[in-house]
């Protein structure tokens, strides 16, 4: 537990460093008459992660956290099998997006995740499985008019943009 603590801490803080260089390349700070420049949000909140990186460390050092102090195993064998089951869940539903796009992938791993992993009830799961992916496109590829990747069910949602668009 020690390790991963100052492990996940230096990670973080490396993590932080790349966010705050890629954010300087737009504007940090306040612009006189338009207010806070294009990289000022990703660049101060990358700075606050910096800083709070920086005090677990200190922490780890001084064995203030309750981490710093555990000779315990990060993962036992329980919380290494779920981190796989959730792990390879995810995975699938990445590789997944290429061919039935977000709407196919997103309930496909819901209802794995409910159903398979969370053992809820199918009412449950249908419920979640069907509803968050159309919540998902009313949100982004109507109101935002962002567009998802759709994959090989593009056809499927032409007459929705005939609709909506």
């Amino acid at each position: 537990m020690r390790r991963a603590e100052i492990v996940t801490a230096v990670l973080m803080a490396a993590f932080s460093i790349y966010l705050m260089w890629k954010s300087a390349e737009l504007p940090v700070g306040w612009i006189p008459d338009e207010g806070p420049g294009g990289g000022a949000f990703s660049f101060w909140l990358s700075a606050a992660m910096l800083v709070c990186c920086v005090w677990i460390a200190i922490k780890w050092v001084r064995r203030k956290s309750p981490p710093s102090q555990s000779d315990a195993p990060f993962m036992d064998s329980f919380a290494r099998n779920k981190f796989v089951l959730v792990g390879g869940g995810v995975t699938a539903m990445i590789g997944l997006v290429h061919f039935v796009g977000m709407y196919g992938a997103i309930p496909a791993f819901l209802l794995y995740y409910l159903r398979v992993l969370g053992r809820h009830s199918w009412p449950t799961t249908l419920a979640i499985a069907l509803g968050t992916p159309v919540v998902t496109f009313f949100f982004f590829d109507v109101a935002l008019r962002i567009v998802l990747p759709k994959g090989y069910l593009e056809p499927l949602f032409y007459p929705l943009y005939d609709i909506f668009l």
